[in-house]
C-alpha cells in the first residue's frame, strides 16, 4: 500500500500572528518534495505544524495521513504513525545515550500500541541493526554511546538526525534545513546518506535554501513558499533556478504574497527589538 500525506487549506498562527495562509500539499510515499522560499516565508512553520508543535496554532484546514487525522493526534502519536521531522536546531538530552534513545523510539514506531515499560526490541537484534545503519552512514560506533546532542557540533547534530531517520524508517520525513551550518563535504555526505536510506519506502519533504542537499535527492516536485502560501510548483529545474538566480522572479510574479512576506518579516523584527518589561 502506498501511503499519502495530505495537507488542505492549512492556516497556522504563532502567538496570534498568522503565518500559514491556506497551504495545500499532497505527498505520496516514495516521492521527494523540495520546499524553498525566502527567510520568514513559513517553511519551518509548515514542518512544525505537521509534527504538532504546541505553539503552532492551526486555525483552519486539515492534515491527513491516509484516513488518519493528524491534527487530532499528539506529536508522539504522529511519530508512532510514521511521521518524522529532522529539526534545524535539535535539543540536547544530557544523560540519555543515543543507543538507548533509538532503541525506545524504534520500538515505539514499529509497535505503535506499546505502553511504556513493555518489552523493547531484543538487544542483540537492535545492536546488529544499529551497527549496520551506522556503517551505511559512515559513523563511528562510539557515537551511539554519547548523550543525545550533548556537546555535539552542528554537523554531529545533523548526522544524529539522519541516524534517527535511518533507524525509524518513517513513512514521511520533514527535513528542516538539514544542510544549514554544514561545510561542503558535510552537505555532500548528508545528501548521500539521505538518498541511501530514503527510496520508495519514504516520502521526503526537504526544506532548503540551496540545491546541494538535492544533488542525490532530486525532487519530483519543487514548491516555492512566499508570504505563508505555496505560490509556485515545478520540478528539479525550479530548484536549480532558485539556487542560481534567487527569488526575485518569484517576488515580482506574486506581489501580494511578497507584500505579506514583508509584513511578516517586519513583525518578526519588531518582536526581536521589543525591550523587556
Amino acid at each position: 500500500m502506498t501511503h499519502q500525506l495530505r495537507i488542505e487549506n492549512l492556516h497556522v498562527a504563532v502567538a496570534g500572528k498568522p503565518i500559514l495562509q491556506g497551504v495545500n500539499l499532497s505527498m505520496n510515499q516514495g516521492d521527494t518534495h523540495a520546499l524553498m522560499g525566502p527567510n520568514g516565508s513559513g517553511k519551518s512553520t509548515l514542518g512544525m505544524a505537521i509534527m504538532g508543535h504546541p505553539i503552532y496554532e492551526v486555525s483552519e484546514g486539515s492534515i491527513f495521513l491516509d484516513d488518519q487525522d493528524l491534527l487530532a493526534m499528539a506529536p508522539d502519536e504522529r511519530a508512532r504513525q510514521g511521521v518524522f521531522m529532522a529539526f534545524q536546531r535539535p535539543v540536547a538530552i544530557p544523560g540519555v545515550k543515543m543507543a538507548d534513545f533509538l532503541r525506545h523510539a524504534t520500538t515505539n514506531v514499529r509497535n505503535p500500541e506499546r505502553k511504556e515499560g513493555e518489552e523493547l526490541i531484543p538487544m542483540a537484534d537492535f545492536r546488529r541493526e544499529l551497527k549496520d545503519r551506522m556503517g551505511q552512514l559512515q559513523m563511528e560506533l562510539e557515537f551511539a554511546r554519547r548523550y543525545v546532542n550533548d556537546g555535539f557540533s552542528g554537523g554531529e547534530m545533523k548526522r544524529a538526525e539522519i541516524l534517527q531517520l535511518a533507524m525509524l524508517q518513517p513513512k514521511f520525513a520533514v527535513l528542516d534545513e538539514t544542510d544549514s551550518g554544514l561545510d561542503a563535504d558535510a552537505v555532500r555526505l548528508a545528501s548521500e546518506s539521505i538518498a541511501a536510506i530514503g527510496g520508495e519506502s519514504m516520502g521526503l519533504l526537504i526544506i532548503t535554501h540551496h540545491d546541494k542537499l538535492l544533488v542525490h535527492n532530486p525532487p519530483d516536485f519543487t514548491h516555492v513558499m512566499l508570504g505563508g502560501r505555496i505560490v509556485e510548483t515545478g520540478g528539479p529545474e525550479l530548484a536549480r533556478e532558485l539556487h542560481g538566480e534567487g527569488y526575485q522572479r518569484i517576488r515580482d510574479a506574486y506581489p501580494e504574497a511578497e507584500a505579506e512576506n514583508q509584513t511578516m518579516a517586519e513583525a518578526d523584527t519588531l518582536v526581536a527589538v521589543e525591550p523587556e518589561n
